[in-house]
């Protein structure tokens, strides 16, 4: 993955909800349970909601109890990248997409310990669900192994 092929655009903000570009320009947060994916089970990837650019999997997200869509690790290594936020009373370490350098949240070492213990705790307004069945269809192919049971249901 080439973080230069997701870059942020002018018509790519223009098109962004006034939540959206508070968290991903301004770095806000969105309230706990009222946002789209912290309940979301459907099998599929999220990707930045600026760029486009694929960030995580259904297959590593979990339920943390704390509202917000939250992962064990991104899709790619070279997906996020992090920078120590120092806004709150104790140093928190920031979650940044590496194309469109969006923010998406914060990682914290609580997570689970058997899938390396990392809690990606991200804002639903950062990204953008889709769906395993339209990975082809939405320019997302090389992804489509990360469910071999949505592989199977297509074959037949």
């Amino acid at each position: 993955m080439n973080p230069n092929d997701y870059p942020k655009t002018p018509e790519a903000l223009s098109r962004l909800t006034d939540s959206q570009y508070r968290v991903t320009q301004e770095d806000g947060t969105e309230p706990p349970f009222r946002n789209a994916y912290w309940d979301n089970h459907e099998d599929g990837i999220y990707v930045d909601v600026v760029s486009g650019q694929p960030l995580f999997s259904s297959a590593d997200k979990y339920d943390s109890g704390t509202g917000w869509p939250s992962f064990t690790r991104p899709i790619e290594p070279a997906a996020v990248s992090t920078k120590t936020d120092r806004s709150l009373w104790m140093p928190r370490t920031e979650v940044r997409s590496s194309g469109a350098d969006s923010h998406l949240g914060h990682v914290f070492s609580d997570g689970p310990r058997d899938a390396g213990g990392l809690r990606y705790c991200m804002n639903s307004a950062a990204l953008r669900f889709v769906p395993a069945s339209d990975l082809e269809a939405e320019g997302y192919a090389q992804y489509r192994d990360l469910f071999p049971h949505e592989n199977q249901e297509h074959a037949s």
